[in-house]
């Protein structure tokens, strides 16, 4: 089993430098176009030269430096100093979540009220069933 490790450990190497190089953005790749990277991890992976060029000189720092946010921003790394300022509130404080939190009790009351009047008018129905009787009942289905 061992004689297979250093085999194992340079398959596992050439595999991740060629998915780190797929995976980087065009403009993070140093000193080589991103295609001649893919190509030199794949025709030199077997002696290590690819990968190894690849980790050295191909990649990009990673660090401080290398942000990954989807807007730009001047601040080194804290975007949400660049958005539009607003007064940061509690929720028990924001008149919007108030209002809204208002409107959803208010839906919930009436929907309850509409259940409890349904289930008066169902109530009413079966008492003057059952006052009728069964012979009132089978008045009914004789005349359908």
């Amino acid at each position: 089993m061992l004689r297979y490790l250093p085999f194992l450990l340079v398959l596992a190497l050439w595999i991740w430098a060629f998915i780190d190089c797929l995976l980087t953005p065009e403009e993070e790749v140093r000193h080589l176009p991103k295609v001649v990277w893919i190509l030199l991890i794949l025709f030199f992976g077997e002696v290590l030269v690819g990968p190894i060029a690849w980790l050295v000189a191909g990649r990009g720092r990673v660090g401080a430096g290398r942000r990954r946010v989807p807007w730009p921003s001047g601040t080194a790394g804290y975007p949400e100093y660049e958005r539009p300022q607003r007064r940061m509130v509690a929720p028990d404080d924001d008149p919007e979540f108030l209002a809204s939190l208002k409107r959803h009790n208010e839906q919930h009351e009436d929907m309850l009220k509409q259940w409890e009047s349904d289930l008066r008018r169902r109530e009413e129905e079966l008492r003057r069933r059952s006052d009728n009787g069964p012979e009132g009942t089978a008045e009914q289905d004789s005349g359908n």
